[in-house]
């Protein structure tokens, strides 16, 4: 089969820990995430320089020093906590692969774009909804710089002594815990495809021909 030839890359979620970089700005739309002139690649790897490329950058292309992700020790957050509506516009996948890519692995807001939302999971990203009360809460761990960690098989928020319970769909919860993208979940079921495919090539061999 073709798809047996594609490396699979995506990565098992199961825990995190890490200090969140909090951005409170709304409606931040995947263009502001990954702009259109970084859009040419198909790769996966490489946009993580350019993620909030014109928040992170002045025009000559230097480092903004008080945006978040230029800073210690945010610059090497993989939590960020985000603004209502978050990668709203655009359906561009590029916006997952540019997160993945700078290290962040889960997001935390009160409301997604819901293609964003989905392109997160098939990507190895956690999209986590929480109560804006609850959001607010946890930034001033991000405030603090203190670690907070993500359970995903418990479902489970975990900051100092508190937890905060947030609900994932089960199917996507099983992918990111088992890494399965796309590609993989049809690998599953290669058998069948190959079995398909035969009994096809039988009844049908001219739709085989060059």
């Amino acid at each position: 089969m073709m798809l047996e030839s594609i490396k699979i890359n995506m990565q098992k979620f199961n825990t995190l820990k890490s200090i969140p970089a909090y951005l409170p700005i709304v409606n931040i739309d995947t263009d502001m995430i990954i702009p259109k002139q970084f859009l040419k690649t198909i790769k996966r790897t490489g946009l993580g320089k350019n993620l909030f490329f014109e928040m992170r950058y002045d025009d000559q292309g230097n480092e903004i020093n008080d945006f978040v992700l230029n800073k210690e020790p945010f610059n090497k957050s993989n939590i960020l906590i985000a603004g209502k509506n978050f990668g709203c516009g655009s359906s561009r996948e590029h916006a997952p692969w540019a997160l993945l890519d700078f290290g962040i692995t889960c997001v935390i807001s009160s409301s997604y774009a819901d293609i964003f939302y989905s392109n997160c999971f098939k990507n190895g990203i956690l999209p986590i909804i929480l109560e804006e009360d609850k959001i607010k809460e946890l930034s001033e761990y991000a405030n603090r710089k203190e670690e907070i960690s993500i359970d995903l098989n418990e479902e489970k928020i975990i900051y100092g002594n508190n937890e905060i319970k947030f609900n994932v769909d089960p199917f996507k919860k099983k992918c990111l815990l088992e890494g399965l993208d796309d590609i993989a979940l049809s690998l599953k079921k290669s058998d069948k495809i190959e079995k398909f495919e035969n009994t096809l090539k039988d009844q049908k061999p001219w739709v085989f021909n060059d």
